[in-house]
């Protein structure tokens, strides 16, 4: 005999589960959050290599790379957001899920929980040591004479911020973060551009490519394919997103989140188009992989673009970190039984941060980590796993402009996956070659 009591007691406990965690805990999100927490997202410090990739691209390529990513990847996104809500009084929360739904219950998690956690704890190391170089560079162009103080320090203190940040329960909790670091990302992207056109293009401007040999040339070409990979990452949190707006059989939540990622976009557009073209229109094949170190005067506006930078990854940090929280807490409370609360949510959440830091003290390759991560598993969750899944899903007729389209974007994205991380290594190799550990 089947007790009914407990089969009651079932529903109840997922759904106080459920309550408890950072992702399905709160859906009263509007519109403009899906805006802000998309550009945080979206327009990270990898905004700031862009004319350095633009230098390694070349003009033409440089150009079509860019113009072509940014219309993959919002079509790629207008994929998401309608599967969002597919099956009627469903709705598929967190990236996984849908994976799930699309490849099966167990192949679905395997294809999609090892990218997805390798671009959200990717992005959180190069966010740890953007924040940590960010700090660094603010204090010695504001006290160029004080005494230099080790990188790894600095990293330090940027970490210090989330361990108090990442207590914050869900993705509502951490609006008026990322909101702060959406105006931020704005911000110095418009300095970085701003003060290229004010320093004017420099005497001894080369366009041609840096590297003497062919081979070098090509693989800085497929390192560069991952910086411009890295600048698009904003999917791996999108469906996550998606569910802190409200929904309902005749307001399905893909209308205000739709609406919301356009506007993303236009931002998206209006940092990422300038700072490339015209940082390397100014600076040429001598660019800095960061843009804002090429840019060494006026002091104090280099200064408080920096000051800028480090205000946004403080967001995108938590903005990429909440779905790793909703995983970890997840395995912890359904799988390992342990009992939802702040202590559980203090010990998870301060060893994750923990680990972030040390490893971004470890292995702090700016450059070379973006490029290896930006291909390795932003192109496969950007470009392409959402084609891949909307022809499981939606099977459109072989040869039908939705077919030929999303194969476009397969075979586009997989070149991408395979030709990037080659590149990206080689810039690692090359820089651990003069690397001093916790320097």
């Amino acid at each position: 005999m089947v007790d009914v009591k407990s089969q009651n007691q079932e529903p109840a406990k997922e759904k106080q589960i459920d309550d408890w965690l950072p992702i399905t805990s709160s859906r009263n999100a509007k519109w403009w959050y899906s805006t802000f927490h998309n550009v945080t997202a979206m327009v990270g410090a990898g905004v700031l290599s862009l004319p350095f990739a633009m230098s390694e691209l070349g003009w033409g390529p440089g150009v079509a790379i860019l113009v072509l990513s940014w219309v993959i990847t919002l079509y790629t996104l207008w994929q998401m957001v309608e599967m969002h809500e597919m099956v009627p009084g469903k709705r598929f929360d967190r990236y996984h899920e849908l994976g799930q739904y699309a490849f099966g219950e167990k192949l679905g998690l395997w294809i999609v929980v090892p990218q997805q956690l390798v671009v959200e704890v990717g992005v959180n190391i190069v966010y740890m040591v953007t924040g940590g170089q960010s700090l660094k560079k603010f204090h010695d162009t504001v006290c160029s004479s004080c005494k230099d103080i080790k990188r790894s320090y600095f990293i330090m203190i940027f970490a210090s911020i989330h361990f108090v940040l990442s207590q914050l329960p869900n993705f509502n909790s951490i609006s008026g973060v990322s909101l702060a670091a959406a105006v931020m990302s704005l911000s110095y992207s418009t300095i970085a551009w701003g003060a290229s056109v004010d320093k004017g293009v420099q005497a001894d401007v080369q366009y041609g490519y840096k590297s003497e040999s062919t081979a070098g040339t090509v693989l800085n070409f497929f390192s560069a394919l991952g910086d411009v990979a890295f600048a698009y990452a904003g999917h791996n949190v999108v469906l996550e997103i998606q569910a802190t707006i409200p929904s309902t059989p005749e307001r399905p939540s893909k209308k205000p989140m739709w609406k919301g990622v356009i506007f993303a976009y236009i931002i998206v557009a209006a940092c990422y188009f300038p700072v490339a073209l015209i940082g390397y229109w100014m600076f040429g094949n001598s660019v800095a992989d960061n843009i804002l170190i090429s840019l060494e005067k006026p002091a104090w506006l280099i200064a408080m673009a920096n000051m800028f930078v480090v205000i946004h990854v403080i967001g995108s940090y938590q903005i990429y970190a909440m779905p790793v929280f909703d995983m970890i807490e997840t395995v912890l409370v359904k799988k390992l039984h342990f009992t939802p609360g702040l202590r559980l949510r203090l010990i998870a959440r301060t060893s994750y941060v923990a680990l972030t830091m040390f490893i971004a003290m470890t292995f702090p390759f700016f450059g070379g980590l973006l490029g290896f991560f930006g291909g390795f598993a932003f192109a496969p969750t950007t470009y392409f796993l959402p084609c891949i899944m909307w022809l499981a899903i939606y099977k459109p007729k072989r040869f039908s402009l939705s077919w030929i389209t999303n194969w476009i974007c397969i075979i586009l994205g997989l070149m991408l996956m395979i030709f990037s991380p080659i590149g990206g290594l080689r810039q690692i190799i090359i820089q651990a070659k003069t690397y001093k550990f916790y320097s």
